[in-house]
């Protein structure tokens, strides 16, 4: 498990949404999504507009706008974006972009 990553509110709100999904009570649902991270960022004005400038650079590989949310705080960081989605490794942004699968 991932330990000290930083991880945007928009996609915690994803991720806590999808294991709702699956079956997870609330709680725990938000525990298991929170608890690998050292930092939870707000998703800021100036993150919505990065995240909505790289519209016509991931349009082609169909990302989302959760995807477009946490690279657009990896931008701001300048630091590695984690994903377990092959097709982000095709992008090229300026930042390093880690497959874990």
């Amino acid at each position: 498990m991932m330990r000290g990553g930083i991880i945007s509110t928009v996609n915690l709100t994803e991720a806590q949404g999808r294991l709702m999904l699956n079956g997870l009570p609330e709680a725990f649902a938000w525990e298991a999504v929170t608890t690998p991270f050292r930092e939870i960022a707000e998703y800021s004005v100036g993150h919505a507009r990065r995240a909505g400038a790289l519209i016509s650079k991931t349009r082609p590989f169909g990302l989302s706008l959760g995807d477009r949310a946490c690279l657009a705080l990896a931008m701001e960081l300048d630091a590695p974006v984690y994903t377990a989605d092959r097709v982000w490794s095709r992008l090229d942004l300026g930042i390093p972009i880690r497959v874990i699968r």
